[in-house]
C-alpha cells in the first residue's frame, strides 16, 4: 500500500478554515461596527431633532406664558374697572337716598318732639331729641315704623328734666333712639315719592 500523508493537507485545511473564520469575524465585526455608527447616528439625528422640538415648544411657552400674564393684567384691570363702575353707580343710586331720608324723617317728627342731636353710622341713625310727652315719642316711634324709609325704631331710654323755669306742668321728656335705615322697595318708591 501506498504511504499517503495526509497530515499537511489538515493543516492547510485547517489554516483555510481558519483564515475564512477570521476574515467572517472581522466582516462581521465591521458590519457591526456599521450597523452600530448607523444606530448611533440614527439615534443622535432622533436627539436633535427633539431637542429642536423641544427648543420650540419652550419659545412658544414662553411667549404663552407673556400672553398669560398679560391677559391676567387686563383681568384685574378689568376687575378694578368694574368694582370703581359699581361704586360710582352706588354713589349714583344713594344719592338721592339721604335727601329722602330727611326729608321724610322731618314729615315723622309729629308737633312736640325736637331732635336736638343726629349721627349715622353705616344704615343705622341714632338721634337725641326733647319731647313734650311720651305720647309724643310713641307716636314718633309709630311713625318711624309706618314709613318705607326706616325700620326697627328703638327707644333706647326717656328721662324727665326738671324746668327750670317756674311752670311746674310743663317738665319735657328727653329720649335716645336708633333707626335703621331701609331703601323702600320699586312699588313702595314710587307710592312715597
Amino acid at each position: 500500500m501506498a504511504k499517503i500523508n495526509l497530515l499537511p493537507w489538515r493543516d492547510e485545511l485547517r489554516a483555510e478554515k481558519k483564515k475564512e473564520f477570521y476574515t467572517i469575524l472581522a466582516g462581521v465585526a465591521i458590519l457591526g461596527g456599521l450597523v452600530a455608527f448607523a444606530w448611533i447616528s440614527m439615534v443622535n439625528g432622533q436627539i436633535e431633532s427633539q431637542k429642536v422640538r423641544n427648543d420650540m415648544l419652550n419659545r412658544e411657552i414662553a411667549q404663552l406664558n407673556k400672553k398669560v400674564a398679560e391677559i391676567k393684567a387686563l383681568k384685574k384691570k378689568r376687575a378694578d374697572l368694574i368694582e370703581r363702575m359699581e361704586v360710582i353707580q352706588n354713589l349714583q343710586g344713594n344719592r338721592p337716598q339721604i335727601v329722602r331720608v330727611f326729608d321724610d324723617l322731618v314729615r315723622k317728627i309729629p308737633d312736640g318732639v325736637y331732635l336736638t342731636e343726629l349721627n349715622r353710622k353705616g344704615k343705622q341713625i341714632s338721634f337725641s331729641g326733647i319731647a313734650e310727652s311720651n305720647n309724643r315719642v310713641s307716636s314718633l316711634m309709630r311713625q318711624l315704623d309706618e314709613s318705607p324709609w326706616f325700620e326697627k325704631p328703638n327707644l333706647l331710654s326717656v328721662t324727665k328734666t326738671r324746668n327750670g323755669g317756674g311752670d311746674d306742668d310743663y317738665n319735657p321728656n328727653r329720649f335716645n333712639m336708633t333707626v335703621l335705615i331701609e331703601t323702600p322697595k320699586a312699588d313702595d318708591d314710587k307710592d312715597g315719592a
